[in-house]
């Protein structure tokens, strides 16, 4: 079952294609890499690494996955591309190098933290 993805009318198809595919990508690489992770936390030397560092990488893996989820189901409520505080584009060059993004930049440098 395909889900119909709603685009921003001023991303053309070709672009939404391919930062779907982007995301698509990197939650595969968040997943395997946590799955790797866990692994490594069964085996009794945690496969060469401490295990404070285990969970950090697990964390970050684990938020990558959230964080791409959440873009693919932005993608498909039609709200994806859409500055979640001002509520304009988030420009395509943005979402090029971060296609996750859920602020435009000047929305996000307001942001604390």
């Amino acid at each position: 079952m395909t889900a119909t993805v709603q685009r921003p009318t001023d991303m053309p198809g070709e672009a939404m294609e391919l930062l779907r595919t982007m995301l698509e990508e990197q939650f595969a690489v968040h997943t395997n890499r946590l799955t790797e992770l866990t692994v490594y936390g069964r085996l009794p030397d945690h496969g060469g690494h401490e295990p404070d560092v285990l969970h950090a990488l697990a964390a970050h893996a684990r938020q990558g996955i959230a964080d791409t989820a959440q873009a693919l189901r932005r993608m498909t409520d039609g709200t994806y591309g859409t500055c979640e505080d001002c509520r304009r584009p988030i420009p395509l060059g943005r979402l090029r190098s971060l296609p996750h993004a859920r602020q435009c930049v000047r929305c996000q440098r307001r942001r604390p933290g």
